[in-house]
């Protein structure tokens, strides 16, 4: 069974969540954004889904209350020295949690496209 880049992967799942970027510069912009506060990776999570994702007012505030509640939760995870695969299913954990309150505020398309990327990032973090 091959390993994945797990790190990375969970990394950039968590920190892009949904912007139309290369995977060159989506792992780079991840590596950079792990070493933000939580704050700033929210505000960064936010942003990318207003524009990408079209988000009304409404939306973006409810949006910035969860990006910033979940980079709260990933914090420890990130900033731990457990085993990789811990940390990923840490993540993956919490990832779910929040795709179920991010899908109660998009819309159907919406959270058609957030998935649709989440999927392409995948696929890049893994070669």
């Amino acid at each position: 069974m091959r390993t994945p880049k797990i790190t990375s992967l969970y990394v950039a799942l968590l920190v892009l969540s949904v912007s139309g970027l290369t995977s060159a510069f989506a792992q780079n912009k991840a590596n950079d954004l792990k070493h933000k506060t939580p704050e700033e990776r929210a505000k960064f999570q936010t942003e990318m889904m207003r524009t990408k994702l079209n988000l009304n007012a409404q939306q973006q505030s409810k949006i910035e209350v969860i990006n910033l509640n979940y980079a709260k939760k990933f914090e420890p995870i990130i900033k731990s020295s457990d085993r990789k695969i811990t940390r990923f299913k840490q993540a993956m954990s919490l990832q779910k949690a929040k795709d179920e309150e991010l899908k109660k505020v998009f819309t159907t398309g919406q959270y058609q496209q957030y998935e649709k990327f989440k999927e392409t990032l995948k696929s890049h973090t893994k070669r």
